[in-house]
């Protein structure tokens, strides 16, 4: 007989397991339908890079539940699959491209999208093998990613139906502009840091009249693209002065002065300058209005042709200079310092600019209705149930959908082009002629559609949908969905509305909300800060079983957990017990 060794040695001990397991196809389901299904989706991981903390806490989940499930008589089914991750993924790409010194347009977008798919094999490859090494029991036979072939038609498919149901439209609107990554994001993709900053205080002269009004603004470098003065209807200050008008400093133009019950007469002087290419709530006050809209600056943050003498100069340098020929000028009455949340793209952290710009949107007000219905008739379930607060707060309070996105990686837009009347034709295939001139030459939209437009679809497209599959009819609607809080509005929202659309029943009934993991300062892991833990490297030491029982023990739902590195004596002290080893098999 081989004597026991002295020191455990989980590797050797778990790798021969799972190996077992998966020979044994342990894992795999088959339909058995005289037991209850039990589904789980996996939240598939971005292929931006290798997985982290709070990948291993979220999956260790999923796997107690579904072992639970399949070992209590379930038709147990737990779906695995990776996200291609549009805006992060190409950044990544571009970024390994760079120091190559090679660019975009140096390699076109057939040549990039070959970089992504290799980016994806070996990424998405990295991913997987984590996962089986963190012990998932997983149905590695049904593994999915949101570009592969079945989810690519879903996500055509969708388009086309909200499209011919009015729910899909192109049009101009305000959007969140990102100078670095020169894509549409949306309000979830925005973080709202406080910095320091100034109020500028401004007088705009009152057209043949010693008068002028008084107002203050953040962003000076807006001025030239205003449009209108507004005060409230009914401030007694300013009534006398609506259908007059003022006289823009430094341009000469001549503002309208508008009454709007946008206005609070409370706040500052009562008095706010329209700028409606450049905010979304003077975008509002435009179209009440019927105002023109000049957009000033480039995609860029630079500022355009219709910034005059400021034409190329950055934003924030713009602003430096206007600021000094306001004060030249005798318009600058003083600069008021401040401490206010300032938008910034959440991948690259640059400033985000609110910009006019003709884009893809998705109505929401139609789809939102029912994902509301749903959660107060308590037919979708949060746990803890506070986060349904914020699930329906987000839903209540929602905006047109911008789905566009200026990038080459991710499902380009189905919208052809005719290049001799205009006409837009919406096809899964690229159309040979126009249907309304006949002209044989059209190009496709060259934008790609937002991440979330395919994982909003992830519960049943994973399925097989839209085709009418097997594992549809019998695993739809799924089980449980287990995700972290920080998600609800990105991905939760979606999912639930897109379930509610397509299938006419909502994707889950139950979310299994988990907080974060964050190091032992509470701040969450980051790349930036150089305070991640690859949970290889933990498994590596102390192996799979005492990693997910160290997340396990003592994290409630919803609640942060710090990563402490005196939680190690716990691992420390896990071979001594072979039984706890098997706790979570």
């Amino acid at each position: 007989m081989k004597e026991l060794e002295k020191v455990y040695d989980p590797s050797i001990v778990e790798e021969r397991l799972y190996e077992q397991w998966m020979e044994k196809k342990y894992f795999h389901t088959k339909i058995d339908k005289s037991k209850k299904p039990y589904c789980i989706v996996m939240p598939p991981p971005n292929i931006t890079g290798q997985l982290h903390m709070g990948h291993a806490l979220d999956n260790t989940i999923q796997d107690i539940l579904i072992r639970w499930k399949r070992m209590s008589g379930y038709n147990a089914l737990w779906i695995p699959g990776i996200d291609h991750a549009s805006i992060s993924t190409e950044l990544k790409v571009v970024q390994k491209m760079a120091e190559e010194g090679v660019t975009k347009s140096d390699v076109g977008r057939e040549g990039f999208l070959k970089r992504a798919w290799e980016w994806k094999e070996e990424y998405g490859g990295i991913i997987l093998k984590q996962l089986r090494k963190m012990g998932s029991s997983c149905d590695w036979d049904r593994v999915r990613f949101t570009m592969d072939e079945g989810l690519s038609d879903a996500v055509l498919e969708v388009f086309m139906r909200l499209h011919e149901k009015g729910l899909i439209y192109r049009g101009e609107k305000i959007v969140n502009w990102c100078p670095q990554c020169q894509t549409t994001i949306s309000d979830a993709e925005v973080n709202h840091i406080d910095k320091a900053g100034h109020f500028y205080h401004i007088t705009y002269p009152i057209k043949d009249s010693e008068e002028g009004l008084l107002l203050a603004t953040t962003r000076p470098e807006t001025i030239l693209g205003d449009t209108a003065i507004a005060v409230h209807p009914e401030d007694e200050r300013y009534q006398h002065l609506i259908g007059k008008t003022c006289i823009l400093p430094l341009v000469g133009r001549e503002l309208p002065i508008v009454g709007d019950t946008y206005v609070d007469r409370e706040f500052g002087t009562g008095v706010v300058k329209i700028t409606p290419a450049h905010d979304p709530n003077d975008f509002e006050v435009g179209l009440r209005h019927d105002l023109p809209r000049i957009n000033v600056m480039n995609d860029d943050g630079t500022m355009n042709e219709k910034a005059g003498e400021y034409q190329g100069l950055d934003r924030m340098e713009a602003r430096k200079r206007i600021v000094e020929k306001l004060k030249e000028e005798g318009y600058l009455v003083k600069i008021e310092d401040i401490t206010h949340a300032v938008g910034v793209h959440e991948r690259c952290n640059v400033v985000v600019e609110p910009l006019i710009k003709l884009q893809w949107f998705v109505k929401m007000e139609e789809l939102a209705r029912p994902a509301i219905e749903a959660y107060k008739k308590e037919d979708l379930r949060f746990i803890p149930d506070r986060f349904g607060k914020v699930y329906l707060h987000w839903l209540e309070n929602i905006r047109d959908w911008c789905i566009s996105r200026q990038l080459w990686w991710g499902h380009r837009i189905p919208a052809y082009y005719c290049e001799k009347c205009g006409h837009v034709e919406i096809s899964k295939t690229a159309p040979s002629s126009c249907s309304k001139c006949g002209c044989d030459k059209l190009h496709q939209d060259e934008d790609t559609l937002d991440t979330w437009f395919s994982s909003a679809l992830w519960p049943f497209s994973t399925l097989g949908w839209p085709e009418n599959t097997e594992d549809l009819q019998h695993f739809y609607p799924t089980s449980v969905l287990v995700t972290a809080y920080d998600i609800i509005f990105f991905w939760v929202v979606r999912m639930v509305f897109s379930g509610l659309e397509q299938m006419g029943e909502i994707p889950f009934k139950d979310v299994f909300i988990h907080g974060l993991i964050r190091d032992e300062q509470g701040r969450k892991f980051s790349k930036s800060l150089g305070n991640g833990i690859d949970p290889l490297d933990v498994i590596s030491k102390y192996g799979a079983d005492a990693l997910r029982l160290m997340l396990i023990t003592g994290n409630a739902p919803g609640n942060d957990m710090n990563f402490i590195g005196n939680v190690w004596m716990l691992a420390e002290i896990l071979p001594i017990n072979y039984g706890m080893l098997l706790v979570l098999y």
